[in-house]
């Protein structure tokens, strides 16, 4: 299959409309290129906030009512672009009730049948604790479709091990790491922990940033990154884990063929075997950490 990630540019929108004609001429080109799995960033969402106009676009609580208003628009939107080309979408993330006080951010997978699930982000950096206030979601899920068993790491999730390798234990094969980061060592950050979760995993892993300027929103106000997707250095991928990948900050797509069987031969075939080697990790911590101190002794 072809799996595509978006770098996404936020912009400020005039109405409904426009939103449309731009998802839709940005889902035409994934597919003109022969893209299977569209990927779009965490928070691309906010661009919605504009619809409320300048003052609640720029007010942090107002912006996050705003977007959820448009929650049944998007999902009709995004059902009616998967089913006519026939792909699966991992909407760009957003502002979501989920039962609880706080909204949490949330990223929706869409299929040609409609919508398929959603996946909560499950940690929550200090920007959305101690200024935003988005709640962390709960679960994590893997979605068993006709192109593979996906997961999804949103941003700062894919810089904890223990997130992936649930998901991967689970059968994931594909992991989607959409991010939305307002400085280089924020997108670093993501970049490193989606290629160190491909790594150990022996898995892809899909990472689509948000980029450009949107001072009109404070929450996504600065946005850096590249879109990539990323490979273990082994067998059957790039000795970089770099399969493809996009100019720093300049919109668009890349894309790349990814055969699933490549995923389950580097398990078996691989120059390591980090997917089979994982538990072992368990078998070398046998107790107690032995701190050593000085004076040393051999």
């Amino acid at each position: 299959m072809k799996i595509a990630a978006a770098a996404y540019p936020l912009d400020f929108l005039p109405d409904w409309a426009a939103y449309e004609h731009k998802l839709t001429d940005w889902v035409a080109k994934a597919v003109s290129d022969g893209a299977d799995l569209l990927v779009f960033p965490e928070y691309g969402a906010m661009e919605l906030a504009s619809l409320g106009g300048a003052a609640v676009a720029g007010d942090l609580e107002a912006a996050l009512i705003e977007v959820m208003s448009h929650h049944a628009a998007v999902t009709a939107l995004h059902c009616r672009l998967a089913a006519a080309h026939g792909v699966h979408i991992l909407g760009a993330s957003g502002p979501a009730m989920a039962g609880g006080a706080r909204p949490v951010n949330r990223a929706v997978l869409y299929g040609p049948d409609g919508v398929i699930g959603h996946q909560d982000k499950q940690i929550m950096t200090r920007f959305e604790r101690e200024e935003w206030d988005i709640a962390p979601g709960q679960g994590l899920k893997v979605f068993d479709t006709a192109l593979g068993k996906i997961g999804v790491i949103i941003c700062y999730d894919s810089e904890f091990p223990l997130l992936a390798r649930a998901l991967v234990d689970s059968g994931a094969e594909f992991l989607l790491a959409p991010s939305c980061t307002e400085t280089l060592a924020g997108y670093t950050r993501v970049k490193v922990g989606s290629m160190a979760r491909a790594l150990e995993n022996q898995c892809v892993c899909v990472h689509a940033p948000t980029v450009g300027p949107a001072p009109w929103c404070p929450a996504v106000d600065m946005n850096v990154g590249a879109a990539a997707i990323y490979g273990p250095p082994d067998l059957g991928f790039p000795e970089t884990g770099i399969v493809s990948q996009t100019a720093m900050n300049t919109p668009g797509w890349t894309c790349a063929e990814i055969d699933p069987d490549t995923i389950a031969r580097v398990r078996r075939e691989g120059a390591v075997l980090n997917h089979a080697h994982w538990n072992e990790q368990k078998n070398r911590i046998l107790g107690p950490i032995e701190v050593v101190k000085p004076p040393y002794s051999a």
